[in-house]
């Protein structure tokens, strides 16, 4: 399918032109548009249908700087990178650890809410070490602070705003990835 195909179809061209935003402006997403992204991650698909996600906003800049301070040190950075590029919302997805299907179910999610913040003219990336973030004890005080009860496994952050410059355009896609068996 070329991506003149796909742009004649508004789910298939949010599919083609979402991008993965580095860089924020720090303008606050209005609760409304956080709330619809929120809403379409409740949409995706999960294993037998157990709906086993959950989907944590985080607009408090304080709790946001603390969560990046966490992700930093996790992944080894100098103090003063923010590897959530500037994005003043996190969404985190975490899932049910005793669902089998816990790390498929919560990337699912984490896909509907990138191409739900794409639609709705937001910048989004996935950030990773949620897993280690709430495999750690800040990460259990904060959901125990929330009384959020049971055991779950971080998917992923969902960083929202607004792209500051320009959204990249696609790379190419790479040949040889399609097969068929007729």
């Amino acid at each position: 399918m070329t991506l003149e195909k796909l742009e004649k179809n508004p789910v298939l061209e949010a599919m083609a032109t979402r991008r993965s935003i580095r860089r924020y402006k720090p303008d606050m997403v209005p609760a409304d548009l956080v709330n619809t992204v929120m809403e379409a991650g409740l949409y995706a698909a999960s294993g037998r249908g157990s709906q086993g996600t959950i989907i944590l906003a985080v607009t408090d800049k304080v709790l946001r700087d603390r969560l990046s301070a966490l992700n930093c040190r996790i992944g080894g950075w100098k103090d003063d990178f923010d590897p959530f590029y500037g994005a003043p919302v996190v969404l985190i997805v975490l899932a049910d650890k005793s669902r089998p299907t816990a790390l498929y179910d919560g990337s699912l999610v984490m896909g509907n809410l990138m191409l739900a913040a794409h639609a709705l003219g937001l910048g989004s990336c996935w950030i990773h070490r949620a897993k280690e973030e709430f495999e750690g004890e800040e990460g259990k005080a904060l959901l125990a602070s929330l009384g959020i009860e049971g055991d779950y496994e971080g998917i992923g952050h969902c960083i929202l705003g607004y792209a500051d410059g320009d959204v990249p355009a696609a790379a190419p896609r790479k040949e040889g990835r399609l097969f068929h068996i007729d």
